[in-house]
C-alpha cells in the first residue's frame, strides 16, 4: 500500500471491523436489515475507500468522480457505514436506518446524493454499471472508474451474464466487478459455493480479467484492485468471504439472512467494540470536462402532409434524428431491431451516440439508467412485446427517479401476420403501472414527431407506442401536442355517444363516426393520445354531454385505454355508461384488417357498439 495515500496511517483491517460494527448497530436499531451480508464485504469496501476509490463526497456532481454501485443493495448497512466513515453522514443519521423519514432506506436510492441508481432487485447493478462505464468511455470520455459490488447469489440472474458479455465485448477496462463470494444465499448455499474458479472460468470466457482472492486479506484485496486498474479489459475480483465474518455466532451460518444479529452487543464486543475511524477518500485527480457532441440548437421536426399515409414508427425515427441534431445529449439504444423500430434513422445521423446491445433488453434498459445518471438523455427502443424482458429494470429506474424514454413498436394485433408472440398487447398496462410514468400513443406521423420532442425534457419514465403499418396523417404539421392532452376530432351538440381511441383505433373510430353520421347518429370522437396522464376534463365533459362512452383499443382489456377512461370516474362522481372494446381472444396470424375485425376493434365493431348503446331496452 502506498505511503502517499491520505490514509497511510489508517489500519484498513480496523476500518473493516468498524464497518461490521456499524452494520450491526444500525440493523439492531432498525430491528431489520442485512448485517451478515454487509459483514462479508466489509474488508473489500474498506480497502476500496481507503486506497482506490477516487471520489469527492463534498462534490458528488463532479463528473470526474468514480462511481460505486451496490448491486447487492441489501448490503445497504455497509454502504451507510462507509458513508459515516467518510464523514458524509453522522453516527446519529446512521442509526435512523430504515426509519420513517430517513434517507437511509432498506435498499439504496438516489435520495442520497452519492447514490447513482436505485438497487435492490438483484441482477440490476452490474448491467447499470456497464452503462456507466460505457458513458465514461464513449460519451463523457473521462477516466473515471466504475466499481460494482456484486453478490454471488445474483450470479444466477441472466441479466448479470448479459452484462458480463457486453462489457467484455466493449472491452470496458474502466469497470471492476467486486464479487462477494460468501457462499450463502437467502435460503441456503449458492450454486457454486466458494468455488471461485468456477466463476472465474465463466466470467473469463466473456473477455474479463478474473482475479481470485481471499476477501478478508487486505493485502490481497489491495493488489487485486491495483491489478484491475492496470488491466486492458473489465476485471472481476472474485473474493472468497464469510457471511457474518468476524462474529462466531454468525460467521458462515445458515438462517441469518436479512435478520439483525440475535445478540448485537456481544457481537460488537467480539469485534473489538465501536470505533470512530475516519477514512479520507481521495478526490479525483483530474478536472476534466465531459465531452460534448456540439452546441444545442432549435429542433426542426419533420413534417408530413395531411392525407398521406405514414407509419408512426417511421415518424419516430425521423423525429428522433431531428431531436438529436438539436440536442447533443440525446442518445439512442437498440436491441437489434433498429431497422424495424426505425431507430436506425437516428443511428445513421448520429453514430457516435447510438449503442447496439443486440438481443439483450435487460442490459439495454440498464445501460440507459446508467447513462441518464450522468445527465445524458437516452431513448430506448424495441418491439413493445419484448419490453417485458426489461420491465423490472424500468420499474427500478422509476424507484430511483431515472429519466427514461422508452419506445415500443409493433404494438397490438394490427401488426398482422407475425402472430401473438410479436404483438405488444400488455404494454399500455405495464407502463401505466409505473410510478409517475407518461404513456403516449400517437395516431399519425405529425403527432408522433411532436410527442417525441415533448418527451425529451419530461422527467421520469416516458413510454411512446408506435404502429407498424402506415396510417393516414390527420393532423397538420404545425399542430402541437402536449403531455396530458387529447384531441376532439368529431363533436356537435347532438352527440349521443363518445368514442375514445388512440393510435390505430382513432382511424377506426373516425370511419365509424362517418358511417353513423350517414345514418343520422352523431358521435363524438376523442383521440386520447396521452393515455397517462389522461385529459380528464375532456372526458368528463364528454360524459356529461353524451352520457355514453365506447372505448376501443388494440390491447388486452386489462389496464389499457378503457381502464384509463374508467379511472377518471373513480372518485365518487356520477359515471357514464362505458363499453370497452379490446382484444379478448388470443390472436393468430392474419392480415391487419382481419386482425382488427376478429378482435372486435375495427370500424364496424365500433358502429355496432354505438348502436347497442342506443338501442331501446
Amino acid at each position: 500500500m502506498s505511503d502517499q495515500s491520505p490514509n497511510h496511517d489508517l489500519d484498513v483491517g480496523e476500518l473493516g471491523q468498524q464497518l461490521r460494527v456499524d452494520a450491526i448497530r444500525c440493523s439492531a436499531a432498525a430491528g431489520s436489515g442485512h448485517p451478515t451480508s454487509s459483514m462479508s464485504a466489509a474488508d473489500l469496501m474498506a480497502t476500496l475507500f481507503a486506497r482506490h476509490l477516487r471520489y469527492d463526497f463534498a462534490n458528488p456532481e463532479d463528473p470526474n468522480n468514480d462511481h460505486l454501485v451496490f448491486s447487492k443493495g441489501h448490503a445497504s448497512p455497509l454502504l451507510y457505514a462507509l458513508y459515516k466513515a467518510a464523514g458524509a453522514i453522522t453516527d446519529e443519521e446512521l442509526l435512523t436506518f430504515r426509519r420513517h423519514g430517513s434517507r437511509l432506506e432498506g435498499h439504496p436510492t438516489p435520495r442520497l446524493p452519492w447514490v447513482d441508481v436505485a438497487t435492490g432487485s438483484l441482477g440490476l447493478g452490474l448491467p447499470t454499471g456497464v452503462g456507466l462505464a460505457m458513458t465514461g468511455k464513449s460519451l463523457d470520455r473521462l477516466p473515471y472508474r466504475v466499481w460494482v459490488l456484486c453478490g454471488d447469489s445474483e450470479l444466477a440472474e441472466g441479466s448479470m451474464w448479459e452484462a458480463f458479455e457486453h462489457a467484455g465485448y466493449e472491452r470496458l477496462d474502466n469497470l471492476v466487478a467486486v464479487v462477494d463470494v460468501n457462499r450463502l444465499g437467502q435460503r441456503g448455499p449458492t450454486r457454486h459455493g466458494w468455488d471461485t474458479a468456477a466463476y472465474a472460468r465463466r466470467i473469463g470466457a466473456f473477455g474479463w480479467h478474473p482475479i481470485e482472492i481471499d476477501g478478508h486479506d487486505v493485502a490481497q484485496i489491495d493488489r487485486a484492485y491495483a491489478e484491475a486498474a492496470a488491466a486492458e479489459q473489465p476485471t472481476a475480483v472474485l473474493a472468497r468471504t464469510q457471511k457474518g465474518a468476524g462474529v462466531a455466532a454468525a460467521a458462515d451460518r445458515e438462517g441469518g439472512h436479512g435478520k439483525p444479529l440475535s445478540d448485537p452487543d456481544e457481537a460488537i464486543e467480539e469485534l473489538g467494540g465501536a470505533r470512530s475511524l475516519r477514512v479520507h477518500v481521495t478526490p479525483p485527480d483530474g478536472r476534466g470536462v465531459p465531452h460534448s457532441f456540439g452546441e444545442p440548437g432549435t429542433v426542426k421536426l419533420p413534417s408530413y402532409e395531411v392525407g398521406t399515409e405514414v407509419a408512426t414508427r417511421d415518424a419516430f425515427g425521423d423525429a428522433l434524428a431531428a431531436v438529436g441534431a438539436a440536442r447533443p445529449e440525446v442518445v439512442g439504444l437498440d436491441a437489434e431491431v433498429a431497422d424495424s423500430t426505425r431507430m436506425e434513422t437516428f443511428a445513421t445521423a448520429h453514430p457516435e451516440r447510438f449503442f447496439q446491445f443486440y438481443i439483450a433488453e435487460q442490459q439495454m434498459v440498464a445501460a440507459a439508467i446508467g447513462m441518464q445518471a450522468r445527465g445524458w438523455i437516452p431513448y430506448v427502443s424495441t418491439f413493445a412485446a419484448f419490453l417485458t424482458r426489461g420491465y423490472d429494470f424500468v420499474r427500478m429506474g422509476a424507484i430511483g427517479g431515472a429519466d427514461l424514454r422508452v419506445v415500443g413498436s409493433h404494438a397490438g394485433v394490427s401488426i398482422g401476420q407475425d402472430g401473438p408472440s410479436q404483438m405488444g398487447l400488455e404494454d399500455l398496462a405495464l407502463f401505466r403501472a409505473i410510478h409517475g410514468s407518461v404513456v403516449l400513443y400517437p395516431c399519425d406521423a405529425n403527432q408522433t414527431a411532436s410527442l417525441v420532442a415533448a418527451l425529451t425534457d419530461y422527467p421520469g419514465v416516458g413510454y411512446l407506442r408506435t404502429t407498424r403499418g402506415a396510417t393516414p396523417v390527420v393532423y397538420g404539421p404545425d399542430e402541437e401536442f402536449t403531455i396530458a392532452g387529447s384531441r376532439v376530432l368529431r363533436a356537435s351538440a347532438a352527440d349521443q355517444v363518445t368514442v375514445v381511441g388512440a393510435g390505430i383505433t382513432v382511424h377506426e373510430a373516425l370511419a365509424a363516426a362517418d358511417q353513423l353520421a350517414g345514418d343520422g347518429i352523431a358521435v363524438r370522437v376523442i383521440d386520447l393520445y396521452s393515455v397517462k396522464p389522461v385529459d380528464a376534463q375532456t372526458l368528463r365533459d364528454a360524459a356529461r354531454e353524451t352520457g355514453r362512452i365506447v372505448t376501443v383499443e388494440d390491447h388486452w382489456p386489462e389496464g389499457g385505454i378503457g381502464d384509463a377512461v374508467i379511472d377518471v370516474f373513480g372518485h365518487g362522481e356520477q359515471a357514464p355508461v362505458v363499453l370497452k372494446l379490446a382484444v379478448h381472444g388470443m390472436p393468430a396470424s392474419a392480415a391487419p384488417d382481419e386482425q382488427l375485425r376478429d378482435a372486435g376493434i375495427d370500424r364496424q365493431s365500433v358502429v355496432d357498439a354505438v348502436r347497442s348503446l342506443l338501442a331501446p331496452e
